[in-house]
């Protein structure tokens, strides 16, 4: 049967989906479902891995029990996950040793400053991983599960443990337990990977106190083969495994930001600022991190990239937290219903803040309430937080760079706020470009996948099939704009001055 179709497995914080894309990158089927997240202690954040794969395979049922896209009709599968997050699991058993631990999760902050007292390894892992010392990557998650759980350090003695992100969980399971690898972008955010030699770097491993021999097998981004599907795993079929990365990596891709200067912003759970660069690792001196970006036909574009912890999930906190709304759009209506926030300014500081202020004890702040503050403000006040942590993420790369941005691209699910959108563009002062699909994780999934087995050229036929359904121009002047930023710097400094009591 012919091969018609690449399928695409995207594995988020709050849920996994699946999509099924032809030749002309239109996706012809998808399927989605929620997954569990758990809070043992304030701050802490984990997933069940095994309920992950789960999900994985339910997405593919629902989508092959349509009929549409049938099992062998898959010329290949890319995937794109949650990067950070860790697992632990049994070579033997196949089981995880302990939930995995979200990149959300705080609760690695002690161990953190532990490493960032080891006289200069915070300067040896900038320099050799782009990176910073942080709970957010996965080494220190690592030595988490290492110092907390069990009976876990004699296993890894033994040689029965495995470590991955979740990439790696998911190819592991589909290859029928077979194949232990990561993509390079994934194993660029564990604090491990030296990005100039594409590597496992012996001495980070060394100095940080991980065991080599947990770690996967390096792959690149996009290839014939990262791994195979075990028939007995999927569906019957033998299907190369040929993309892997990153969400926000993947979503560069999808977004065909292919030429050094060009950025997007996914709006999701948190936001993730990408910005192209080129093929030479820069440092950044502004609160960025340098990122791998992808490695395709052997050659490495890298990124600058700024991520925001509280994105969209801000919205989810007024449904959930406060109650004050019943979904986002509701958020969206009583927002436009003011003509401002009434000088209101929320900063989510909900797990600390990442980019470009990088402190894990910051907390969030609502601050300029008066008495006729009203519920519209606050909603307001937490859509424009979006937009003003973007602005601090791009004025970091300008400096870094010295460069403006003509444009910026969006995606993800917050992108449907129109509001938010219109304000993004007024308070950066350039157009902000929304495509037809916004999927852009999953889609870039699929591009490096198809890439890696030749079912789509190269990415100059990629780049025509990214089309815009709307450009957001901005209407805010110039004093209007930087009289509102200087408000939220303000708010900012309130969030920050917590960590320092």
């Amino acid at each position: 049967m012919h091969k018609k179709y690449i399928l695409a497995i995207d594995q988020g914080t709050t849920s996994t989906k699946v999509i099924a894309v032809n030749h002309e990158s239109k996706i012809i089927d998808q399927a989605s479902k929620d997954i569990t997240q758990f809070y043992p202690q304030p701050g802490w954040v984990e997933h069940d891995a095994e309920e992950i794969w789960e999900t994985v395979l339910d997405c593919c049922k629902q989508i092959f029990s349509r009929g549409v896209v049938k099992p062998e009709e898959i010329a290949a599968i890319g995937i794109t996950d949650q990067r950070e997050s860790t697992i632990l699991w049994d070579r033997d058993t196949g089981k995880p040793v302990y939930h995995a631990i979200c990149w959300q999760s705080r609760q690695t902050a002690p161990i953190c400053e532990r490493m960032k007292k080891q006289e200069g390894l915070e300067e040896l892992i900038n320099e050799k991983t782009g990176l910073r010392i942080d709970p957010y990557f996965s080494a220190s998650k690592i030595k988490f599960i290492l110092e907390n759980v069990p009976g876990v350090q004699g296993q890894v003695d033994a040689g029965k443990i495995l470590m991955g992100t979740i990439d790696s969980w998911i190819m592991w399971n589909l290859s029928g337990k077979e194949s232990h690898v990561i993509d390079y972008t994934n194993a660029s955010r564990t604090l491990l990977l030296n990005i100039h030699t594409l590597q496992w770097d012996d001495e980070l491993i060394e100095k940080i106190g991980i065991p080599k021999q947990i770690l996967p097998e390096l792959k690149p981004s996009s290839c014939d083969a990262l791994a195979y599907t075990a028939p007995s795993a999927f569906f019957g079929q033998r299907v190369p495994i040929s993309g892997d990365a990153g969400d926000q990596h993947a979503a560069t891709i999808g977004q065909a930001c292919f030429e050094p200067g060009m950025a997007k912003n996914t709006y999701g759970t948190s936001m993730a600022l990408f910005m192209n660069i080129g093929d030479k690792p820069l440092k950044s001196n502004f609160g960025l991190t340098t990122d791998l970006g992808w490695v395709i036909d052997g050659k490495v574009q890298y990124a600058f990239e700024g991520v925001v912890f509280v994105g969209g999930a801000v919205v989810q906190w007024l449904r959930d937290g406060l109650g004050i709304i019943k979904d986002a759009r509701e958020c969206d209506l009583l927002a436009e219903k003011v003509k401002d926030t009434g000088d209101v300014y929320i900063v989510p500081a909900f797990a600390g803040m990442c980019a470009p202020y990088w402190d894990s004890y910051a907390r969030g702040t609502i601050i300029g309430v008066t008495r006729g503050t009203t519920k519209e403000h606050i909603c307001r006040a937490a859509l424009e937080s979006m937009g003003y942590q973007t602005r601090d993420v791009i004025d970091a790369m300008i400096a870094d760079t010295g460069k403006k941005l003509k444009s910026l691209r969006v995606d993800g699910g917050a992108t449907k706020s129109e509001f938010l959108l219109q304000f993004q563009a007024d308070i950066l002062g350039i157009p902000v470009e929304l495509p037809e699909v916004t999927d852009m994780a999953a889609l870039g999934a699929s591009y490096l996948a198809g890439l890696g087995i030749g079912f789509w050229k190269d990415t100059s036929e990629l780049r025509k099939h990214w089309k815009i359904a709307k450009v957001y121009y901005p209407k805010m002047t110039k004093e209007e704009r930087d009289t509102l930023y200087a408000g939220w710097k303000k708010a900012v400094g309130r969030s920050l001055d917590w960590a320092k009591k």
